[in-house]
């Protein structure tokens, strides 16, 4: 089933998505998408949505089990408190990609913003992970507190993977970087570790869905050497509170 969400209301176009959903339709697709936000939001139905267009701030807000394509770039706060599911973007996103995310993927072909993953969370069986492409600007997961960010680098130009203070607060969770990192832009919060066996794997594991999803040579990604950022602490900030 299509929407043709030319000059439709964000508010009508989600109304729309709903109506098809309680109906029964399991794919439903999405022409003619610009800036409506808050596409998939809190939705917890299987069910697959196609992005044609630029969906606005929020898309999979509180998502809770579709997957969502998007054949375009996308705007901030893609997977904002987000528990399962799956968004796929074929361009790049916007800032605080993943905020607050509690489960699922999200998987960014192309460049990421700031503040991507911060307050990611992990608990028990919920586990996000967030893999991108490109580059990363500033703040790359900050008060991060659980779960995976994965940043590659892929395209070639002549930039910085990523942005100063990667990791900043984090106390949680594991940050993967294909290439180098320098010192200076390190919060103050994480450290370098070296990748053992198990991390190996693990990578190797997210990176074949995420190869799969946009057609890259798993063995390529992997040719060059990873870093490993790792909180210092489960508890960075815990002596400047009073009991």
């Amino acid at each position: 089933m299509k929407i043709d969400a030319y000059r439709l209301t964000y508010k009508t176009l989600n109304e729309q998505i709903h109506s098809l959903i309680k109906a029964g339709e399991q794919q439903i697709v999405l022409d003619n998408v610009n800036g409506q936000r808050y596409i998939g939001c809190g939705l917890k139905e299987s069910v697959q949505l196609v992005v044609n267009g630029v969906p606005g701030n929020d898309l999979a807000a509180f998502m809770n089990g579709p997957t969502i394509s998007v054949h375009g770039s996308a705007q901030d706060a893609i997977g904002n408190t987000m528990s399962a599911g799956k968004v796929v973007v074929y361009g790049d996103a916007g800032d605080i990609v993943g905020y607050s995310m509690r489960g699922g993927k999200l998987h960014i072909r192309d460049n990421v913003g700031y503040r991507v993953g911060i307050h990611m969370k992990s608990y028990r069986e919920k586990f996000p992970v967030i893999i991108i492409g490109g580059t990363a600007g500033d703040f790359f997961g900050e008060y991060m507190a659980g779960g995976i960010l994965i940043l590659l680098g892929l395209d070639d130009k002549k930039r910085p993977i990523a942005g100063n203070y990667l990791g900043t607060g984090m106390h949680g969770g594991t940050i993967y970087i294909r290439g180098e990192i320098e010192q200076h832009q390190l919060g103050r919060e994480v450290a370098l570790a070296r990748l053992e066996t198990d991390d190996q794997e693990q990578l190797q594991r997210y990176l074949a869905d995420y190869c799969q999803d946009f057609g890259v040579n798993l063995r390529e990604v992997l040719n060059r050497e990873f870093v490993k950022l790792i909180p210092y602490s489960h508890r960075p900030y815990g002596e400047i509170y009073a009991y």
